[in-house]
């Protein structure tokens, strides 16, 4: 079943017409994702890629019902594509443009949050779920259908952690890159009840970085409520105090924000927790 996303699931590229929609929404369809529609206003009417295009977000819904968006649209117009979109029914809203402002993103959340959107996302590489469908720039060809699950801070080394699952044999279920600013759409722990009640997924992969307390809000919850074995990798852990290393949200004020605390409050929990991404598929295939 995987989680978020399948073959199904219908998605509205906005911004298909742009040097970076066109790009990756090519890549999407080329994945056999169900791309059924672009919006860029005043070029409504015409074909791209071989999907039509719509001036709005509304037009392209209604004609098409889809259910998901992914936006590869500038900063400054990301806060207005992404409320488009929430206003035309889509459930699942990528923003995958990084730079959007905090104040923005934080806008967006709580209008997703009101209307029961899923928004992943901003400065996120998306979500993929092997051989049904993408959703963002994630690379299909290093992922593998399987059974393990994975949720990360870090577009990055999302892709490394797949291809070395992929090449010991480790299918994935789902992956999903929340992405890296200090205010973003969903976390780990919804992932987490997501991947716990999803049958294909049996083992999970938790990506984290420094700065922030999801990894933290993530054990707690782990230790009461999620009975699948969790993996978990820290990213930073070489990272100086008070030091941003690449993401907004990846900077540590005190102890509380360390890799090294992360790491001690997730192995309290039962999390097996590695120090570099490449021990993941060793560990899960000793404990199967």
């Amino acid at each position: 079943m995987a989680i978020l996303l399948d073959e199904k699931t219908k998605v509205i590229v906005q911004g298909i017409t742009g040097k970076q929609g066109t790009f990756h929404a090519r890549s999407m369809i080329d994945y056999r994702t169900k791309v059924v529609a672009g919006v860029t206003p005043g070029k409504g009417g015409q074909e791209h890629l071989g999907v039509p295009v719509y001036d709005s977000m509304k037009e392209a819904v209604e004609a098409t019902q889809a259910n998901a968006s992914v936006i590869f649209i500038p900063a400054r117009f990301a806060y207005s594509a992404a409320l488009e979109a929430i206003d035309a029914g889509i459930k699942l809203l990528t923003v995958i443009t990084e730079g959007v402002p905090v104040k923005d993103t934080a806008k967006i959340k709580q209008k997703a949050m009101m209307n029961d959107v899923i928004m992943i996302g901003p400065n996120c590489p998306g979500l993929i779920t092997p051989e049904e469908s993408k959703i963002g720039i994630i690379p299909g060809e290093i992922c593998s259908k399987g059974n393990v699950g994975i949720v990360s801070r870090s577009g990055t080394l999302t892709y490394e952690i797949i291809q070395n699952l992929t090449i010991n044999g480790l299918g994935q279920s789902t992956c999903v890159g929340l992405g890296g600013d200090p205010v973003k759409g969903i976390g780990f722990n919804e992932c987490l009840t997501m991947f716990e009640n999803d049958p294909q997924t049996k083992q999970i992969v938790l990506v984290g970085e420094i700065g922030g307390t999801g990894e933290q809000q993530a054990a707690d919850l782990v230790k009461k409520e999620i009975s699948k074995p969790v993996y978990a990798f820290i990213a930073g852990q070489t990272a100086p105090p008070g030091k941003q290393m690449g993401h907004a949200g990846a900077i540590v004020h005190g102890k509380s924000g360390t890799a090294k605390e992360k790491m001690r409050i997730l192995s309290e929990v039962g999390i097996t927790t590695v120090k570099t991404p490449s021990e993941i598929p060793t560990y899960i295939l000793d404990t199967n």
